[in-house]
Parts: structure tokens; C-alpha cells; sequence
């Protein structure tokens, strides 16, 4: 007898048998029992997930002499002539290869005869989105008003090809691809059954390589089988299908974290004498970043379904390399990489290029981050929460009139030595009494505050960096937020948001604070509130071909500033030279 692949062999031979797709087995047996039967039936998924043997299983449930039932007996004229695919009355259609009209029109002439032996006259056309549009047309009549011994069963990877006309005369299923447990017990039933030992980081290594497709799964099996024998071990997999061990893939992750380049170029060199698929590389690269993120945001009761027990203590070890602003940088680095190794003529290259990037990104500086410095800076503030030291030298580079910040703004900025010696950040020349001197703390760390708030909620990030501290006042603090855009304070309203500001903001008082809004001039308040802190500090002069200050409103009626704001969802809160 010839032999029999296994992906035929073990093909559903009941509904029972289907892995996966419960969702569908359960309403295509609902229907049979209690005879709702539509007369089209659209199967949509990808490849190797049991579209096909669904459709084959549907119509020997139907046609079955015993039927319709949701147990074919499968020893019947019927069941076993549908099982072998030569049935006069289920006709299986290639639609790649029966494209035209007239192939269409052939088959529509045959539909007003009755079945030769079955219940139904079936027809199952595979691929049905490679049908030109002539050939949909002819077929909708027919679609609509079928004769009653007439069903329709179509399977398609690309149902947004179809007609919408087509789509609405069917009933649509979409299948879903098969999760890696459950191939893995799959194939552990078929190796017992086929006499074959097989270890579990093997099989789980053949379910990765199938990508949710349990015929692909059981191809490498047979694959494998071939190549090895009776004993298949994780290094034979790894051997016949050109992948990555994860130890190697640790090491490189491992070296990324570290930021070791030459442990990077040396990984990768080795990665491609080998033969390995540098795409596939990237892939399982970008997977186990995935594990380390998630592991890293939301701990060990996330995404790890798929991992052993010493994977998933390799990736709790990995995820304390790192934080999660640091792998979320990494992603966006191996993803724009992944778009681009299609279209290179150097994978090795844009590799280790996009790989040194990430090793990279313990150094480097979000634009989200560089722009919440920018705004400390127009503040006078210092670029990042760096402490009290950070906050001193700030001062004193205020009292010197050195820099970018005296010469853009001038004002009462400058305070003698020994006041700027005593003040606690660059708000205060003098000791402030009550609320004002944690009013100044606050503006001198609030960079730090904004950030610490937007971690808890995303919209409090954007609502703090268009508003400026007023003033404490007991265990409230006083927030400025310009008329143009008080809108903008319209997401406080909601209790997450403000609990996340109020939180960071006693975080730094150390102490509970609420919030409180009031409508300003922002451009008033960047200019007096630090005067009303020092107005002991003598003011510099101000040069006589001083220009006057355009506007908000001015500047954001220009083009190219327009197309920054809109780009950066970011709004004018303030206008220097």
C-alpha cells in the first residue's frame, strides 16, 4: 500500500477531531440538529487550519445515509466516496484554476439536476477569491435563489477579495489560527501513534515553525521523521529547519541588553555562517523581546503560555536588564528593521546596524523625553529631575547670565552669589515662606512630575505640559493652564487622570495634595513667577533693538508651524526669540 503523508492521514475524520475551532464545529452542529441549513457557507482563514476538512466533514454530515447528523457514520456509500473525494454529489473546484466565466456558467448549468445519490449537491469551491468579477456576477443569481437540493461551500484566505454581493448572500466563518498548546498536543498524539519519541522542545520548536497552521505542523513532523528516525531531538529540528537554538538567541538578547557590540557582530557573523535566515532571525528576535516586555510590564502571569519553565526563568533573568521605556525603543527599532530586510540587498548589514541601535538605547533620548526637557528649559528649569544639585547649578547659571536662557528671555533672573547658595531650585533667590517655596520645588522638578504621572495615565502627561504651577495653598496645588487651551484640562474631569496628577505631585511634596485649575496668561506667569520668588534680583538690561514679542496666536497661523503642531498633537505655551 503507498504511503500516506500525515497531514492526510490525520485529517478530521469527525467533528470531534477538529482542533481549534470549537466556534465553528459548535454552530455547524446546531444548525444540523436543529435544521437551519443555510444554502452558502463561507470558511475564512489562513492556511492549514481546517477550512477544507470542515466543508468535507459539513457535507458528509449532511449527505451521511443516516443523516443529516452531527455524527456521519462513515461507513456508508455516501460518507466513504466524500472521504476519497469521488463523489457525484460534492464537487470539489479549484477556483485558481477555474477563474473565467465560462468555467462558471459550465458548472451553473449543472446545478438544476438532482443528486445522484445524496441528499445535496454540494459545491465546494477552494480559493474562491481567485474567481474574476464576470464569474462572481454569473454566480449571484444562482447564490440568491438557489434550488433547495443545492448548498455552497467556499474557502478563502483573502476574503476581502470577494464581492461584497457574494459576501452578503453567505454565512461567514472565520477560522482562527490554532494555538501552540494545542499543536503541541496534537503532534505528541500523532508521534505515540506513529511509534516516534519526540522530546518537548522539539515539538514545541516544530509548533513555532508552523505559525498557528497545524498542517504545517504536521508536514515538519513527517519531515522530521524522515530525517531522523524513531528519536527526534530539539537540535534536529533546529538543524532541518534552519533555526536559531535559544540559547544562542539568549546570548544575543543577553548581549543587546549589556550593550556588546563585538558580542553582537560575532553572534550575528555566526548566526549567518551557519546558513540561519537572518529574516527568521530578526523574527524570533522581535518574539522574545515581545516575552521580555511583557514579563517586564505585566510579570510572569502574561504571555508566557507559550515558553518552558526554564524559558520563562531565562526571560524573568533577561527583563531585569532593562526597562520597559528601554524594550518599547528596542521594538520600534527591530520593527522599522523588519519593514525595511525586505527590500535590502544586505541582511547581515541592516541587521547588526538596527541590533547596535538597540544596544544603543540605554543612551539615547526619546523625543517624547527631549521635548518635556525643552519645556523645563523655557522654564528655567533644569532638563531632567536630577536632585537638588542639578537645581543649584542651574541657579547659579542664572546668576552668571551665561547661556542659552539668558540671552533668549531676559528678566529678573540673576540673584547674587550667596542668595543663589541658599535657594533651593532656580524659582526661589530667597528663602520663600508657606506654599511658595514648595511651589518653586515643584516647578524645579517638574519634568520628573510629568513623566511620573504620564506612567500612570498617558492623557495626564499631555494635560501637565501645557500648564504651569501657580502657587500651594494648604494641601492644594494651584495649576495655571492658558485660556487658548483650557480644553485641553477637560480629560482632569475624569478620576484616573486627576488621581494620577495628584499623585505625582504628592510624590514630590510628600504628602497628599489635590488639584486646582485656574485659567491664566501663560506668557505672564513663565515671566513673573519668577520675580515674585526673587524680587530682590536685579534685573539685566534689556537691549534697545529688542524686538517686540510675536504671539501665540501669530505664530500658530503660520504654515510650517501649523504642520509641527499638528505632526507633534502639541500646541504653542509660549514665543521667544
Amino acid at each position: 500500500m503507498a504511503y500516506e503523508v500525515i497531514a492526510r492521514k490525520w485529517r478530521p475524520q469527525t467533528f470531534e477531531d477538529v482542533v481549534g475551532q470549537d466556534h465553528v464545529v459548535r454552530t455547524l452542529r446546531n444548525a444540523i440538529e436543529s435544521q437551519r441549513l443555510a444554502h452558502a457557507y463561507l470558511f475564512v482563514g489562513p492556511r492549514g487550519i481546517g477550512k477544507t476538512s470542515i466543508a468535507r466533514l459539513f457535507a458528509r454530515a449532511l449527505n451521511c445515509e443516516q443523516g443529516p447528523t452531527v455524527k456521519p457514520c462513515g461507513a456508508c456509500d455516501a460518507c466513504r466516496e466524500i472521504a476519497a473525494g469521488n463523489s457525484l454529489d460534492v464537487l470539489e473546484i479549484d477556483g485558481a484554476s477555474n477563474t473565467g466565466v465560462d468555467k462558471v456558467r459550465e458548472l451553473l448549468e449543472t446545478v438544476k439536476f438532482a443528486p445522484a445519490r445524496g441528499r445535496f449537491k454540494i459545491y465546494l469551491i477552494d480559493e474562491v477569491h481567485m474567481l474574476s468579477v464576470a464569474a462572481f456576477n454569473a454566480l449571484l443569481k444562482t447564490l440568491e435563489e438557489p434550488p433547495a437540493h443545492v448548498k455552497f461551500f467556499f474557502a478563502t484566505t483573502e476574503p476581502h477579495k470577494i464581492l461584497p454581493t457574494i459576501l452578503s448572500r453567505c454565512q461567514r466563518f472565520d477560522l482562527r489560527r490554532i494555538a501552540l498548546p494545542l499543536i503541541v498536543e496534537r503532534l505528541k498524539l500523532i508521534a505515540r501513534s506513529e511509534k516516534v519519541r519526540i522530546d518537548d522542545d522539539a515539538l514545541l520548536a516544530v509548533a513555532r515553525t508552523a505559525e498557528g497552521g497545524l498542517r504545517d505542523a504536521e508536514s515538519a513532523l513527517d519531515q522530521l521523521i524522515s530525517f531522523c528516525g524513531r528519536e527526534i531531538a530539539e537540535a534536529d529540528v533546529l538543524a532541518v529547519f534552519g533555526l536559531v537554538s535559544r540559547q544562542g538567541l539568549d546570548e544575543l538578547v543577553e548581549s543587546v541588553l549589556r550593550g556588546d557590540v563585538r558580542g553582537i557582530v560575532e553572534r550575528v557573523a555566526a548566526f549567518e555562517d551557519a546558513g540561519k535566515d537572518l529574516a527568521r532571525v530578526l523574527a524570533e528576535l522581535m518574539e522574545q523581546f515581545r516575552h521580555l516586555l511583557v514579563q517586564r510590564a505585566a510579570g510572569d502571569a502574561a504571555g508566557a503560555a507559550d515558553l518552558t519553565d526554564a524559558q520563562r526563568e531565562t526571560v524573568r533573568r533577561l527583563a531585569e536588564l532593562a526597562d520597559t521605556e528601554r524594550l518599547l525603543r528596542i521594538l520600534d527599532v527591530l520593527t522599522d528593521a523588519d519593514d525595511r530586510l525586505k527590500h535590502t540587498l544586505s541582511k547581515r548589514t541592516l541587521l547588526e546596524t538596527a541590533l547596535i541601535r538597540c544596544a544603543r538605547a540605554a543612551t539615547t533620548v526619546s523625543l517624547e523625553e527631549l521635548l518635556l526637557q525643552v519645556r523645563s528649559l523655557t522654564e528655567g528649569a533644569p532638563p531632567t529631575a536630577a536632585g537638588a544639585g542639578a537645581a543649584t547649578a542651574a541657579g547659579a547659571g542664572a546668576a552668571t547670565a551665561a547661556g542659552a536662557q539668558e540671552r533668549a528671555r531676559p528678566g529678573p533672573r540673576a540673584a547674587p552669589a550667596s542668595a543663589a547658595a541658599e535657594a533651593p531650585g532656580p524659582y526661589a533667590a530667597r528663602p520663600a515662606a508657606g506654599g511658595e517655596g514648595e511651589a518653586a520645588r515643584l516647578r524645579a522638578n517638574w519634568a520628573e512630575i510629568i513623566k511620573r504621572a504620564g506612567r500612570s495615565a498617558l492623557s495626564a502627561k499631555s494635560a501637565l505640559a501645557d500648564a504651569r504651577v501657580l502657587r500651594v495653598e494648604a494641601d492644594t496645588v494651584v495649576l495655571g493652564v492658558d485660556r487658548e487651551f483650557a480644553a485641553d484640562w477637560e480629560s482632569l474631569k475624569v478620576p484616573r487622570v486627576r488621581a494620577a496628577v495628584e499623585q505625582a505631585l504628592g510624590a514630590e511634596l510628600g504628602r497628599a495634595v489635590a488639584v486646582r485649575c485656574e485659567a491664566v496668561d501663560l506668557e505672564s506667569v513663565s515671566e513673573a513667577a519668577p520675580a515674585a520668588a526673587a524680587p530682590a534680583a536685579a534685573a539685566p538690561p534689556v537691549a534697545n533693538d529688542q524686538k517686540p514679542k510675536p504671539s501665540k496666536r501669530d505664530w500658530a497661523a503660520e504654515p510650517v508651524v501649523r504642520k509641527v503642531l499638528d505632526l507633534f498633537e502639541g500646541s504653542i505655551t509660549e514665543v521667544r526669540e
